[in-house]
């Protein structure tokens, strides 16, 4: 392979880690770390040309959204938060089978007469009238979250950023209601929240995606359906 390597970033830890090399063991693609132990640069054993870039799975979407990466494996949650697909600067080449989870609103169980995105617009108004003021949506989701409630034509809301435990906000007094990812709904049941009828935003699960702005020369190209063509075939068995 001639220029530079075919950069493949992968989640540097959680679940999402700890699957992704999983699958790639189980396909005879050993992943190992280069240099320190707990360094960030790896490579995967009897396949030249790529060199692993250990990455926060959030930090993976925007590299790849730069092209600073060529490909990567992270949560669809966060390819579609970050609007590449749709801009057209990343590529999803395949679901991973794990990491599932759901993008969800959540409101408190309290709310016995709201059932759906349509009750919600209903409460909206009523809060204003009472409050002078927007239901706050508590959310890491932002853009996601914008884009669902257009669709749904509530538009009596505003967003408080999130960046911790997002199910606690509304038990806290700074949110009335959520958007969350969740994959058993234990923990919204724990803070007394229920998922809308027509509160599912997305299904999301670890996905295989490419920068659509990176350079793809054949050689890298070839690389890429490699990894694809052994990871696919592992499935099959």
């Amino acid at each position: 392979m001639s220029g530079d390597p075919l950069i493949l970033a992968l989640p540097s830890k959680g679940r999402l880690m700890e699957h992704a090399g999983e699958i790639f063991e189980a396909a005879g693609l050993t992943i190992r770390k280069t240099g320190h132990t707990r360094g960030y640069r790896g490579e995967i054993a009897g396949i030249k040309g790529v060199e692993i870039a250990f990455l926060p799975a959030a930090e993976i979407a925007q590299q790849l959204s730069l092209g600073r990466v060529h490909a990567g494996i992270t949560g669809a949650d966060l390819i579609q938060e970050s609007g590449a697909v749709t801009a057209g600067r990343i590529e999803l080449v395949r679901a991973l089978g794990f990491g599932g989870a759901d993008v969800v609103v959540a409101v408190p169980e309290c709310w016995v007469d709201v059932s759906n995105m349509g009750d919600l617009e209903d409460v909206a108004a009523i809060f204003f009238r009472e409050h002078a003021r927007r239901l706050r949506v508590a959310t890491k989701y932002l853009n996601l979250t914008r884009r669902y409630f257009a669709e749904k034509g509530v538009t009596g809301y505003r967003i408080v950023e999130s960046l911790g435990a997002t199910e606690g906000t509304v038990a806290a007094g700074t949110a009335e209601l959520i958007v969350d990812i969740t994959s058993t709904g234990t923990t919204l049941k724990a803070n007394h929240l229920k998922v809308l009828d027509d509160g599912l935003i997305l299904k999301s699960e670890a996905m295989l995606a490419r920068s659509k702005l990176a350079a793809w020369p054949k050689d890298k190209q070839a690389v890429l359906e490699e990894i694809v063509l052994r990871l696919e075939a592992d499935r099959q068995v």
